[in-house]
């Protein structure tokens, strides 16, 4: 009985090499490889079932090579009470969501100049060096707003979200806010000059929300990235088109996650709405794009608007995300 096993075993084995070499021959064949899983310009990679931010192609690329569509000052908003001058938006963060914008950029103040607590902090729009709170113009709370992105995320299980945060508070009151409103086990900690994650690793991970601050070093909060070391931005705020750059203005250049900024102030320094529709516009607004992608050299990580109602912020990033190079063909 021994000899008898020990005769199988090795016709098994025999009959797995036949095999093997079968189906070898097989996939040399024509007509036997495998099938293309999608016809945009992209490195290959495993289809998912579910989207990435929308998209299946999206899943297996980088956080640095997806474009973000992204509103400047989103809490600022005549739907949350802030009004022009102060405001940069007509509708909020649940309009923004549904439309598809996925990058926030946000400033955190405290209520009044005598507070100083975790529980002041608000989202207002305006200098903090004038002797007063900005939120005199109107302010937003900060947790409720957070805490109502948090929704919208729970929603929405297989998009990554980044935020942008110029503030005014300490970063333990930023951390403070962010974790009152369940967001903290949800941030992302990048070390610098290491390949960021897919998107599909960051759902996978847990770690779908990238945060970003203006002011430095977070000590003791590396889920908060230093804006000026992780990335870096273009300039903004000018008072006509033909004086948009697509060089580095602040920041990192070397570093492969950038914004591009894309809106106009007026005469006295302040966001131009009255421009909002030539600046956002469809066909500008993706040739600049494409422009900055040439002149620099990747995609931008991030468009970010103002008056984002006006033109279609969102469709030009589903465009460009269709694109693997700046060079190919725009996709119809």
């Amino acid at each position: 009985m021994t000899g008898y096993f020990i005769a199988v075993n090795q016709m098994s084995k025999r009959m797995q090499r036949i095999l093997t070499i079968i189906c070898a021959t097989l996939f040399t064949l024509s007509g036997c490889s495998a099938p293309i899983v999608d016809d945009i310009k992209v490195d290959p990679f495993i289809a998912e079932a579910e989207g990435c931010n929308g998209f299946a192609h999206l899943c297996h690329r980088t956080y640095d090579n997806v474009t973000f569509p992204e509103t400047h000052n989103a809490h600022a908003t005549h739907e949350d009470g802030i009004y022009y001058p102060a405001s940069n938006h007509a509708t909020g963060l649940e309009a923004q969501w549904q439309a598809g914008i996925r990058a926030f950029m946000i400033d955190t103040h405290y209520a009044t100049t005598s507070s100083s607590e975790a529980e002041d902090v608000r989202l207002c729009h305006g200098s903090s060096g004038d002797g007063y709170s900005p939120c005199i113009y109107g302010e937003v709370d900060a947790i409720e707003w957070l805490s109502d992105l948090r929704s919208n995320m729970d929603e929405s299980p297989r998009d990554v979200v980044t935020l942008l945060i110029e503030s005014h508070v300490s970063a333990e009151h930023v951390f403070y806010v962010l974790n009152q409103s369940n967001l903290s086990s949800w941030m992302y900690t990048h070390i610098l000059d290491q390949r960021w994650p897919t998107l599909i690793e960051l759902i996978q991970n847990e770690t779908r929300l990238v945060v970003f601050w203006e002011q430095g070093e977070a000590e003791g909060y590396p889920v908060i990235h230093d804006f000026l070391v992780h990335s870096w931005t273009t300039d903004y705020s000018e008072e006509d088109t033909d004086d948009m750059s697509c060089e580095v203005h602040r920041g990192d250049g070397e570093q492969p996650v950038w914004h591009l900024n894309n809106w106009l102030s007026n005469s006295v320094g302040l966001s131009d709405p009255n421009r909002a529709d030539e600046t956002n516009d469809y066909d500008f607004l993706l040739n600049r794009t494409l422009d900055c992608w040439q002149f620099q050299g990747n995609r931008p990580t991030f468009i970010a608007v103002d008056w984002w109602e006006d033109g279609d912020v969102v469709a030009v990033t589903r465009t460009i995300n269709n694109m693997g190079n700046w060079s190919d063909e725009i996709p119809s």
